[in-house]
């Protein structure tokens, strides 16, 4: 199984990855296994599945990832937690993706749940920090780890200067990627990595995009940002809230022209948050002339 570090060395340019996340309900299965089958033709990356606080998530998470690393021809990556877990709770799933294949992780401390904002308590025998949890993927095995980035900071840091700090501890930890959270300029991306490149770190940053194709994708991109103020893309796409196809055209318009100036400015690859869908991400991989990765 290829680890994402490695095909980000080798695969062609510029090229893109894709995310999931676990169906609720077995009509939401089959939207996600039709999409997964659609963009597995277009050779991306990886595929990741995200990881929800919740027990029953967790375990369809964890179901999904093992699918994709046996059922389909992409390489997975696997998200994992630190929330409500203990650290012999995480051995055990962290063993678990690697019996089934699973190579690549994503290391979040993820947010406390109910309330993304609430109180974070520990687990009495769990870990408080995403840096411990890379630490603690390394140790386990030859895993390629991933965490996340936050072009605007995360919403419990508070400056920008901290939030660098504590993505530089994660690199440090021995992360071999990050993936940014949503933004809505290209600058909010490239002063990102500027920060790291000027600790010194060269480890691959991916820049999260999402395709807007409803008002519903646009709340969920602003609200998955952590963005301080409304962005004028809200402002854009406001004239057409009541008229679906209107609305499609120029928020697709919109991150198409997002992507192709990151791209512009020597981004190698773009992960695209799909929502379990797969048409609005396949025409964004044509159109920008994405290339499937190596094999």
């Amino acid at each position: 199984m290829h680890k994402i570090v490695d095909r980000l060395a080798e695969a062609r340019r510029p090229a893109f990855s894709i995310e999931f996340f676990p169906p609720r309900d077995a009509a939401d299965e089959q939207r996600l296994w039709h999409a997964i089958r659609q963009l597995e033709t277009m050779d991306p990356l990886f595929a990741s599945v995200t990881y929800g606080a919740g027990g029953s998530s967790r375990e369809r998470t964890i179901r999904t990832t093992g699918r994709v690393a046996q059922e389909t021809t992409l390489v997975p990556m696997a998200h994992l937690t630190a929330v409500s877990h203990s650290v012999a709770e995480l051995r055990h799933v962290i063993g678990w993706y690697a019996a089934v294949g699973v190579r690549n992780i994503l290391a979040v401390r993820g947010d406390p749940p109910g309330d993304p904002m609430g109180e974070w308590i520990a687990h009495p025998e769990g870990l408080t920090y995403a840096d411990e949890l890379v630490r603690l993927c390394k140790e386990l095995g030859d895993f390629c780890v991933g965490v996340s980035a936050f072009p605007y900071g995360h919403p419990r840091s508070d400056s920008l200067a901290t939030d660098t700090e504590y993505l530089v501890r994660k690199i440090d930890a021995g992360a071999d990627f990050a993936i940014a959270q949503l933004f809505f300029h290209p600058d909010d991306f490239l002063r990102l990595r500027e920060r790291v490149a000027a600790r010194g770190c060269t480890v691959p940053i991916l820049p999260g995009v999402m395709p807007l194709t409803t008002p519903k994708t646009l709340r969920k991109a602003v609200e998955l940002s952590g963005v301080p103020e409304t962005p004028a893309v809200v402002r854009e796409l406001e004239p057409y809230m009541d008229d679906p196809a209107s609305f499609r055209a120029a928020g697709m318009d919109f991150v198409h022209k997002l992507s192709a100036d990151l791209l512009g400015e020597g981004v190698d690859a773009l992960h695209f948050y799909t929502m379990n869908r797969s048409t609005a991400t396949g025409q964004l991989v044509d159109s920008l002339g994405l290339s499937p990765a190596l094999v």
